[in-house]
């Protein structure tokens, strides 16, 4: 029997506001940190002004999360009280406020099962992470061109290869599992709002915003959404909160909370799409 997919309440329980308080809490200070040098070159905008910003895990285990990152090729960063991670394409916020709920599981079974990183020579980078204590599992059915990397926190990240990159590491893809009868709406839905453009990889719908490849895959199993999750939300940074909001409401999709505006003109609020996946939007004077 084909699953269908879980659809967030709409009315936010008491797990979900402690969350969303305790990301505007942080709101101010992490943004007036974004007009310092910045640790991390983002992708420029779509001709809707969308672009990749960020994964957000909440991690029980800060430090652990970090080392493994780190030796894979990130950087830590930590403006204001956020623990970041830059991974060239994508920062990874490492953060669990107080009073904030642990994560109810990590991605497998989460509608965004994993995602993933490119390199230019999986095994060698495997080799190396290895050494480094990365947890690193072996591709699928003895591909050498894949690896896995499963975090303490149950975060799944796909290893990929591309010969001609010049990156060490970089960010590659979100992944999304849904019914397979669902796929080219969820890929249509993400070129619709975003201007996400349609492709394929293998047997993947796929729609590419600048710095992600959002992937699709087919699954019979239901999913649960993000929210809650390790891996509790993604982040598109926007050029203009007003007019992506305009276009967004223009479209039929209601915002989680009220758009949230720091001193320093950075704007936030969060979405989420009707699969689950929990999506936040940040207009900020430059990247992080």
């Amino acid at each position: 029997m084909t699953a269908t997919p879980h659809r967030r309440a709409t009315g936010a329980s008491t797990a979900t506001a402690r969350r969303i308080v305790s990301s505007s809490a942080g709101f101010s200070r992490i943004c007036s940190a974004a007009t310092g040098p910045a640790s991390a070159q983002r992708a420029p905008f779509n001709d809707a002004g969308v672009t990749m910003g960020h994964w957000h895990l909440n991690s029980k285990d800060v430090e652990a999360n970090k080392k493994i990152l780190v030796a894979m090729g990130g950087t830590a960063i930590k403006p204001g009280d956020f623990e970041i991670v830059n991974v060239p394409g994508i920062n990874v916020f490492l953060h669990l406020r107080p009073g904030t709920p642990p994560a109810t599981g990590g991605t497998v079974d989460s509608v965004i099962n994993h995602v993933g990183f490119l390199v230019p020579n999986v095994q060698a980078a495997v080799t190396k992470w290895k050494e480094a204590g990365v947890p690193v599992l072996p591709g699928t059915n003895g591909r050498t061109d894949q690896a896995f990397v499963m975090t303490p926190d149950g975060v799944r990240i796909e290893i990929l290869e591309d010969k001609d990159q010049k990156e060490p590491i970089k960010h590659h893809h979100v992944h999304w599992y849904v019914p397979e009868a669902q796929m080219p709406e969820i890929q249509a839905w993400y070129g619709k709002h975003f201007n996400a453009k349609p492709g394929k990889r293998g047997n993947f719908l796929t729609a590419y915003i600048p710095g992600a490849e959002l992937a699709f895959t087919k699954t019979d199993k239901p999913t649960v959404p993000t929210l809650g999750r390790t891996l509790d939300h993604i982040g598109f940074d926007v050029k203009s909160m007003d007019e992506t909001v305009k276009r967004l409401e223009a479209g039929g999709i209601k915002l989680d909370r009220p758009v949230a505006t720091a001193p320093n003109g950075s704007k936030l609020t969060f979405i989420h799409d009707p699969w689950g996946a929990s999506i936040e939007l940040n207009e900020r004077p430059g990247p992080l």
